[in-house]
């Protein structure tokens, strides 16, 4: 009889022990709505977060996916909480315009590094000494990369709403090269697919792209393809932009850095999740590791979870790290 009272005074002390363990926990009882783009490759970046998120004792429900745009306006509007995908410079005017500072929490650098611009092919570029993309003013240089007959160059741009399109169309207008090079905008996935097999089969090509992401594992810059460098820098809303290496070289584009953007009001009422969002740093090359792994045909819902579980596995410590700060700020 003794031996079974002691077992229920250990069960009723577990139980007290899971209970408070429960109600300390800053994010109970506090619903999160994430918010990502159409791209699938920043999955990865956003179940990270959330499973961070859900450590703390956030209820997070499932990512919405959404143009760049319509997410600026409904994590401003409070109608989503936080979105991973924000990328500045290059997304500055939709964060502008949808309320800034005045209503989005960015601390942090989330992911560093992020390159972008205009490659072709090492063997065009090698054979016709091409390595400013101002070249293709040339009627000559420019059909070498017409894949349609029209004369003009067919360069594998940017899907609309992404923000890179109208930095694109600005830099074609300003290089006076409209009249020799066709912005095709279209499906990004499928103009990607056409280019790798126009690359397979011996043809020059021409795209653009950014980094991570899954092309550059597949023609990888320096062996396959060649950066074309620009002759100034335009920068769409900046007269006065640079876009110039500390080396002199001028790739079009800032280097991009990524952060959490969160709704201000949301962020400023919960310290952990806000200062989780400031913390946290993802390597861009485990992003191409894991975003090849989605091209390679691991892409499913279930293949996203395992990968992004066999990276907190990887850097336990790490992530461990996170929950435990973020949880003493709400302190």
């Amino acid at each position: 009889m003794q031996a079974r009272t002691w077992q229920v005074l250990a069960l009723g002390s577990a139980l007290l022990t899971t209970a408070a363990a429960a109600a300390d926990l800053p994010g109970k009882g506090v619903t999160v709505q994430p918010i990502q783009s159409t791209i699938s490759e920043e999955t990865f970046q956003t179940l990270l977060v959330n499973k961070a998120l859900e450590k703390l004792g956030y209820t997070v429900q499932e990512t919405r996916e959404v143009d760049y745009n319509v997410a600026y306006t409904t994590l401003a509007a409070g109608d989503a909480t936080f979105m991973a995908v924000n990328w500045q410079p290059l997304h500055d005017d939709m964060y502008d315009a949808a309320g800034g500072d005045k209503l989005f929490y960015r601390q942090g650098d989330y992911v560093s590094g992020a390159a972008q611009g205009y490659l072709i092919d090492r063997k065009t570029a090698e054979q016709h000494h091409i390595t400013n993309v101002e070249q293709l003013k040339d009627p000559e240089i420019a059909k070498l990369f017409d894949a349609n007959g029209d004369g003009k160059a067919d360069l594998a741009g940017c899907t609309p709403g992404w923000g890179c399109e109208a930095a694109l169309n600005a830099q074609l207008k300003a290089y006076d090269l409209t009249n020799t090079v066709t912005h095709n905008q279209g499906n990004y996935a499928a103009m990607m697919a056409d280019t790798i097999t126009r690359y397979k089969e011996g043809k020059p090509i021409l795209y653009y792209t950014w980094t991570p992401y899954w092309v550059s594992d597949v023609l990888v810059p320096g062996r396959d393809v060649l950066w074309l460098q620009v002759p100034f820098s335009v920068v769409p809303g900046e007269p006065n932009g640079s876009t110039k290496l500390p080396n002199g070289k001028d790739y079009g584009f800032k280097v991009n850095t990524m952060h959490i953007v969160a709704n201000r009001a949301w962020a400023e009422k919960n310290p952990a999740a806000a200062k989780l969002f400031a913390i946290m740093k993802l390597p861009l090359k485990d992003i191409n590791a894991q975003n090849s792994a989605m091209h390679a045909g691991q892409s499913s819902e279930a293949d996203i979870e395992r990968q992004t579980d066999g990276w907190i596995q990887a850097h336990q410590a790490l992530f461990d790290g996170w929950v435990k700060e973020a949880a003493a700020a709400a302190q």
